[in-house]
C-alpha cells in the first residue's frame, strides 16, 4: 500500500525518469559504476517521490539509493556527496524506519511552515556549511570540485534537517539542491569522473520538487486536494 494513493503525477515522472536512465544506461559501457548508478538513481527517483507524497517507504528507498549514491560520490572523487548520503541517512531515513508504522499520518497531520527567523538561520547555516566544507574538503582531499561539491552539500543537509523538524520549506532547498547536483555532475560528466546518469538523476528530482508545489500535501494546493486542513 506504500506504492498506491501516490499523485498520478507522481507516477509519470517515475517511468519517464526510468526510461531516461535506461535509455542512458544502455547507450554507455556496462561497468559496475553504470550499474550501480541505474540502481541508485532509480531507488533515489522512487525515494524522492514517496517523500512527496508522505509515504514511509521512502526510508528503505534512501537506505538503499544511499549505499549506491555513496560507491558513486567516491568513484567520482565528489567526496562531500558521500557525506551528503550519510546526512540524509541521519536526518531523513532512520528517522522515517524508526517511525514507520506512524510516519505517513504524522507527518501529513503536524507539518509547518517557516517565519522569517527561521529563514534567516536556515539560510545562515547553508552559507556557514558550504564555506567550511568547501575549505576543508579542499584542503584534505583531492576533490575536484570542492566549491560545487561544498554547495551541494550544504544545501542537501538543510534540506535534511528542515525535512526531519516537517517544515514544509525543506521544497525551498530541495529544489536549489537539484539544482546544485545538476550543476556539480554535469560538470563531473564533462570532466570525465562520471556518467550522464547521476545528472539527469538531479534534473529529475528538480521536476519533482516543483511538482511537490503543486500536487503534494506538504503545500496547501496538495491539502486541499487531499481534503486535508491547511498550514
Amino acid at each position: 500500500h506504500q506504492l498506491k494513493g501516490w499523485p498520478q503525477q507522481n507516477y509519470y515522472l517515475f517511468w519517464f525518469a526510468f526510461g531516461c536512465q535506461l535509455m542512458t544506461l544502455v547507450d554507455a559501457k556496462i561497468t559496475p559504476v553504470t550499474i550501480i548508478t541505474f540502481i541508485g538513481t532509480t531507488l533515489g527517483v522512487l525515494c524522492v517521490l514517496a517523500i512527496n507524497a508522505t509515504k514511509a517507504v521512502n526510508g528503505w528507498l534512501g537506505l538503499l539509493s544511499a549505499a549506491c549514491f555513496i560507491y558513486v560520490g567516491f568513484i567520482a572523487r565528489n567526496y562531500l556527496s558521500m557525506f551528503e548520503q550519510l546526512a540524509y541517512v541521519v536526518t531523513l531515513d532512520l528517522p522515517v524506519l524508526i517511525s514507520v508504522r506512524t510516519w505517513n499520518d504524522d507527518t501529513k497531520n503536524n507539518l509547518k511552515t517557516f517565519n522569517a527567523q527561521k529563514w534567516m538561520l536556515s539560510i545562515g547555516f547553508t552559507l556557514i556549511v558550504w564555506a567550511v566544507s568547501a575549505y576543508l574538503i579542499g584542503q584534505f582531499t583531492n576533490d575536484p570540485r570542492p566549491i560545487f561539491d561544498g554547495m551541494a552539500f550544504a544545501i542537501s543537509l538543510t534540506g535534511g534537517i528542515v525535512c526531519f523538524l516537517r517544515y514544509n520549506n525543506q521544497y525551498f532547498w530541495w529544489l536549489f539542491s537539484g539544482v546544485a547536483q545538476l550543476v556539480l555532475w554535469a560538470i563531473t560528466f564533462a570532466q570525465g569522473d562520471a556518467s550522464l546518469a547521476m545528472a539527469i538523476n538531479a534534473s529529475i528530482y528538480v521536476i519533482n520538487d516543483i511538482l511537490a508545489f503543486t500536487v503534494s500535501p506538504w503545500f496547501n494546493r496538495g491539502r486541499k486536494q487531499l481534503g486535508l486542513k491547511t498550514i
